[in-house]
């Protein structure tokens, strides 16, 4: 069924298309599936693990939202996935090897969103500094599956690293990720940013409003067409189109990302963060095993720093409120 598949790939796949019997491979030999491809094991190993599942419990950009129809982490990973697979079905590209790094691009993302890796970043400066999307390829390389990683194909793991910024990924697959990601996050971002009466549809710049669309549905129909229709060997938008995706960015960093509104309670997420990270150095044999063998290899900061990173925004709390916070007598 494997080869099948990978014969299939090369008859149908576009020439620019990543096939999976040509991956650069895993760090670890491992036994080839009967069934499915390097591809579509990787995708299903991410899908699968803990970190994964943590998604759930993490923020997007609005701090423990009331109200269920708020994004969390996890429900933006499945709109990129589908953003993403959209994109390079019409191309003709490798959708299992874009699942897959759809699915883990961030899986290195700390509790409370970007105020957390904030915090952890200015903690690492002196160390190389904190990034989820580096994060993310180390959750899947070293603290997946009991400290063994997932073992995962070079490719996927490049375009983990590579979706968020900096140099872009060696795949047009990995590249895809990358514009998915930001079509994504702008989108539905506004929707949520007008559901919690932040913004309104009629606050989105009007070029952006008459040039790409009115409503999340119609920008993200108009940047996937003009992605599809302008990409060759590589990855890019229509001219005009880009400068409107780069405008309305712009929009979404001066006034949802940086709105006091939106952003109130992140200065008692980075204070909870700071304080845990004190905590735990000074207390390392309170962590959980697994990360005491981290510390043992690679120093105490890099221990506290996985171990706070990987927990969801709700764990996050309720270790602080264990903590810190004092409990009522019961007799």
């Amino acid at each position: 069924m494997r080869e099948q598949q990978e014969r299939l790939e090369r008859e149908n796949l576009s020439p620019l298309a990543s096939l999976s019997a040509e991956s650069r491979g895993r760090d670890k030999e491992d036994i080839p599936c009967p069934l499915r491809t390097c591809y579509q094991r990787d995708r299903d190993r991410i899908l699968h693990c803990k970190s994964f599942r943590r998604l759930m419990n993490k923020t997007q950009v609005f701090l423990s939202p009331e109200s269920d129809h708020y994004r969390t982490r996890l429900t933006h990973t499945l709109e990129v996935c589908q953003i993403a697979r959209t994109i390079s079905r019409a191309l003709r590209l490798n959708e299992d090897l874009t699942e897959a790094m759809a699915l883990g691009h961030d899986l290195g993302h700390t509790p409370f969103g970007h105020a957390g890796e904030h915090v952890l970043n200015e903690i690492c400066a002196h160390t190389g500094g904190y990034h989820h999307a580096e994060q993310s390829v180390r959750v899947l390389e070293v603290l997946e599956n009991s400290g063994m990683g997932l073992n995962l194909t070079w490719e996927v793991r490049d375009g983990i690293r590579c979706h968020s910024s900096g140099d872009p990924a060696y795949t047009l697959e990995g590249r895809v990720v990358r514009y998915a990601d930001k079509i994504a996050y702008m989108n539905h971002d506004i929707e949520d940013a007008c559901r919690a009466g932040v913004l309104t549809e009629d606050d989105v710049p009007r070029e952006v409003r008459y040039g790409l669309g009115r409503g999340k549905s119609e920008r993200i129909t108009a940047m996937i067409t003009s992605i599809v229709e302008n990409s060759a060997d590589d990855i890019k938008m229509r001219g005009g189109d880009q400068e409107l995706y780069d405008r309305l960015r712009e929009f979404m960093f001066a006034n949802v990302y940086t709105n006091p509104k939106a952003k109130g309670e992140e200065n008692k997420a980075k204070d909870i963060i700071r304080r845990l990270v004190e905590y735990f150095m000074e207390r390392t044999h309170e962590m959980p095993a697994e990360y005491l063998h981290i510390l043992e290899r690679e120093g105490a900061l890099r221990a506290v720093c996985d171990y706070i990173s990987g927990m969801s925004d709700r764990y996050c709390i309720a270790v602080f409120e264990n903590l810190f916070l004092p409990r009522s007598w019961s007799v």
